[in-house]
């Protein structure tokens, strides 16, 4: 049982008007950088890396890297809980919190593009949604794994996985995707999905660009293969 002071704290956390609307943007689970929670909130990013700092340490929010970036979450699904417990209370009052956009504005760019070597944007977090879903792939924020039943998926679509002797390659890693703050899939299994892609023709890189098309053929065969459409 929390003491009182621990309860204070948190209250006091929450209380907070900037700190309110940063905790309120990450609901839906997204991961946020400090720039765009700042721009949530209003504040300065000085002033939004301060607040942060207090929501990590109460355990309130989780801080992800990935590359040079820095991400931050919601800590657990009871922190969600008691957000939407206090968003019900307070329901009907005050304006409803603006959206955040992240990623790329080129829309091409937030639909399918590379990340080094595998697909990422909406088709990439679509792709793993859809591994997921079929019992193809497990994916939590620490790490990925491909099945047995996703072993046997990919061969049968001919997408081979074998590494190098000596590769010091990961099989499967989830990647914090730019746009969609939500993971796609990188690692060997990303690389062979991206190449069997482009040379089946389902996707085409754009000339001078990460953005990939998704052609006629891509469109029917993520929707046969991984029951995957893009609107």
């Amino acid at each position: 049982m929390a003491s009182t002071a621990q309860f204070a704290e948190i209250a006091n956390l929450a209380g907070d008007p900037a700190r309110a609307a940063m905790l309120d943007a990450l609901m839906d689970g997204r991961a946020l950088s400090a720039t765009e929670l700042a721009n949530v909130a209003g504040i300065t990013p000085q002033t939004a890396s301060g607040h942060l700092a207090q929501l990590a340490s109460a355990g309130l929010i989780l801080v992800q890297k990935q590359g040079r970036h820095r991400y931050h979450r919601l800590a657990n699904a009871q922190v969600a809980q008691m957000v939407e417990a206090i968003m019900q209370v307070a329901s009907g009052l005050g304006p409803a919190r603006k959206p955040v956009r992240t990623g790329p504005k080129d829309e091409a760019l937030r639909t399918a593009r590379t990340c080094y070597d595998h697909i990422a944007g909406r088709l990439g977090v679509a792709l793993a949604d859809a591994l997921v879903r079929g019992g193809h792939a497990e994916i939590s924020r620490d790490g990925a794994l491909i099945t047995p039943k996703g072993l046997a998926f990919l061969s049968g679509m001919g997408i081979a996985l074998t590494t190098p002797p000596r590769s010091k390659r990961v099989l499967c890693r989830p990647c914090l995707d730019w746009s969609e703050r939500r993971p796609d899939l990188a690692g060997t299994v990303g690389t062979a999905l991206c190449q069997h892609s482009l040379a089946s023709g389902w996707i085409r890189q754009s000339e001078g660009s990460r953005a990939l098309a998704i052609t006629r053929k891509g469109e029917a065969a993520f929707r046969e293969h991984f029951g995957v459409v893009l609107d």
